[in-house]
């Protein structure tokens, strides 16, 4: 189902996680947001679309950890963060006025009941996904985990207007159970984590600059990842390999090189890429360029509750690691 408002590896560009204009690719928001939402089922090509305008209010804003970065060179740098009061969320709107108090902001909150079914959202297509040799890298960037990719991993198709190269994917979470760390949320349901893959546009060429200034420069794939319920079923290699790796990496700045064996079909295993949420939104850090096609995924990746710790306690090794923003998802 889809839901419509809207470096690594060998790439040679600045990092789309941690280089210019935007630190972190991801979703950022303002005070309310305002634009239409879909969600489709692929399957049977039904999309559901919700009236012309739908607000989604936020009535709080929470935080989990600190973030220190620079804005773009359009504006004034500045330092940002997620929970102190000088830097705060609630301060970038007016640190950083380009975009982050835009009308297209995320995250948001996913209304299911007022989704509608959208036809022209169709199955996506998905390059070196399933190669066990695409994934090079790890690193602690001091704001979250983030896995660099190398070239040829692609996506096109799901209503995308042309291909994206994948660059990356990186990590959402909390502070244990009790503060569940997703940035979006469906219903107002929070999950324990998010894992978002980062794609632009392949006719930029790698230019940062230039997706981020294009409305639909950047597609992020966002997938909710959830504690599977007991039972028989074993752990999922490809998480615990991936997991492995955390211990490689204590500190902000270090990077590990990852063996072959990893395929993202694995670690994205058990999710029906056919039911997705569709929205065209923004980053989720100043510099918020309203500039990403959103793919919400409505089946969350399920991994164990151990393994959903090992993440715990990274932060807690890390006090200043990304964990997420709850902007625009809260009553």
């Amino acid at each position: 189902m889809l839901l419509n408002r809207t470096k690594d590896g060998e790439h040679s560009e600045p990092d789309p996680l941690n280089g210019t204009p935007a630190d972190h690719f991801g979703v950022g928001g303002a005070s309310s947001n305002v634009s239409k939402t879909l969600e489709i089922k692929v399957e049977a090509p039904h999309v559901f679309r919700t009236p012309e305008k739908m607000e989604f209010l936020v009535a709080a804003l929470i935080t989990v950890c600190v973030l220190v970065s620079r804005t773009d060179g359009g504006e004034t740098s500045a330092d940002w963060c997620y929970h102190l009061p000088k830097c705060s969320d609630a301060t970038w709107p007016y640190t950083a006025t380009k975009y982050c108090a835009g009308k297209r902001q995320s995250p948001i909150n996913i209304d299911s009941s007022a989704a509608e079914a959208d036809c022209s959202l169709t199955a996506f297509s998905f390059v070196n996904f399933d190669n066990k040799f695409s994934l090079k890298s790890i690193t602690n960037t001091g704001r979250t985990v983030k896995v660099g990719f190398y070239r040829g991993v692609k996506i096109s198709g799901g209503g995308l207007s042309e291909e994206y190269d994948s660059l990356q994917f990186h990590l959402h979470w909390g502070n244990g159970f009790a503060v569940p760390g997703s940035e979006h949320t469906v219903d107002r349901k929070r999950y324990p984590m998010e894992l978002h893959i980062v794609s632009m546009k392949s006719s930029y060429n790698g230019n940062i600059s230039l997706a981020v200034a294009d409305s639909t420069g950047l597609a992020v794939l966002g997938f909710f990842i959830d504690v599977r319920a007991s039972g028989p079923a074993s752990e999922p290699a490809s998480w615990t390999k991936l997991t492995s790796y955390l211990s490689k990496i204590p500190t902000k700045g270090d990077m590990a090189g990852i063996a072959p064996g990893i395929s993202l079909d694995e670690l994205l295993e058990g999710v029906d890429r056919t039911k997705y949420y569709r929205y065209l939104g923004s980053l989720t850090t100043p510099m918020c360029n309203e500039a990403v096609v959103w793919t919400v995924f409505k089946e969350p990746i399920q991994i164990s509750r151990e393994l959903v710790s090992f993440f715990l306690f990274f932060w807690e090794l890390n006090s200043d690691l990304c964990c997420i923003t709850k902007r625009g998802t809260l009553h």
